[in-house]
């Protein structure tokens, strides 16, 4: 049979501990600090440890003190995590979308809208850390560029991640084939160094080498591309939008996969929760609309451009 301790006592010293007073534990919890600071000393005397130093003005934790408001914060922070978790699969429609920073901004809070029509009763939070830490089980679900191959998860492709240089239509006016890249600036994001690599491949160009300035998102090369800085490597579906209003143009038909894909991830556990099952549907239907969209314009860009000169 578990033994707990004494849980008022332990709210009471957690509060205190934390805050750093009796009087702002007895906010915190609604009580009197005259009553914080009574159960804070009977769960002293259960512990058989003094857990304060009480000296005129303020309290100083004791060295058992401090190790035990460390784990109690943490485990009160988990419970607290774990109760919104509960709460969540109770039917209630929160959906927490794990998600990096650029996606967020280029593809998905684009098409938020349409989502909140479709279901409106759905509260959408993102933690955009999510294509660059690990996932978060506090999270709904989570949209991932990787192989697929995540163990623990379930998966579902969303779209090809084939990387295509663009910049702004001045810029493009001065490339008339792929070697005319030598004469601009070639934009890198730090952590996709074999994007540009894998492209010059494709085009023949292999001993080429990209140089010009380094960002650490996507999307910045991609907003220093449309201001006319120089050429970067996109990837789908960030593009999408930006080269239907040709705000970003592609100046070359050549595109190359990134050897990835985009998936939605989620855990067994979360599947069937309400508000993912309408995220689910969403997305997906909206992924295979950008795709059937990606390919259109990538054939009326093909039919538009004047034959190669002789």
């Amino acid at each position: 049979m578990r033994k707990l301790p004494f849980l008022n006592g332990i709210k009471a010293f957690e509060a205190a501990a934390r805050a750093g007073s009796f009087a702002k534990a007895a906010d915190e919890l609604h009580v009197t600090p005259a009553a914080i600071s009574r159960m804070v000393q009977l769960l002293e005397q259960r512990l058989g440890v003094a857990l304060f130093e009480r000296k005129a003005n303020r309290l100083t934790l004791t060295a058992p003190g401090r190790s035990y408001q460390t784990g109690l914060t943490q485990l009160f922070d988990q419970l607290a995590s774990l109760t919104a978790h509960v709460t969540a699969m109770g039917g209630s429609r929160v959906l927490t979308v794990g998600v990096g920073p650029t996606f967020a901004a280029r593809w998905l809070i684009p098409r938020l809208a349409d989502l909140q029509r479709r279901a409106p009763d759905i509260e959408v939070r993102f933690a955009t850390g999510g294509a660059t830490v690990d996932y978060n089980d506090d999270w709904t679900c989570g949209i991932r560029l990787g192989t697929g191959e995540w163990p623990g998860f379930i998966t579902e492709r969303l779209f090809a991640a084939d990387l295509t240089p663009v910049c702004s239509r001045d810029t493009a006016r001065r490339l008339k084939t792929p070697e005319d890249l030598r004469g601009v600036p070639l934009l890198r994001v730090a952590h996709a160094d074999q994007d540009w690599p894998n492209w010059f491949k494709a085009a023949g160009l292999a001993k080429m080498r990209p140089k010009g300035p380094e960002f650490e998102y996507y999307g910045q090369a991609l907003q220093a591309a449309a201001d006319g800085i120089g050429v970067a490597m996109g990837v789908h579906p960030y593009l999408d939008d930006d080269l239907r209003s040709r705000r970003l143009v592609a100046p070359f038909p050549q595109s190359v996969s990134k050897g990835e894909q985009w998936y939605l991830i989620c855990r067994e556990a979360r599947r069937n929760e309400p508000a993912f099952q309408a995220f689910r549907a969403w997305v997906i239907g909206a992924a295979r609309a950008a795709e059937d969209g990606r390919r259109a314009l990538d054939s009326g860009r093909t039919a538009a451009r004047p034959a190669a000169r002789p």
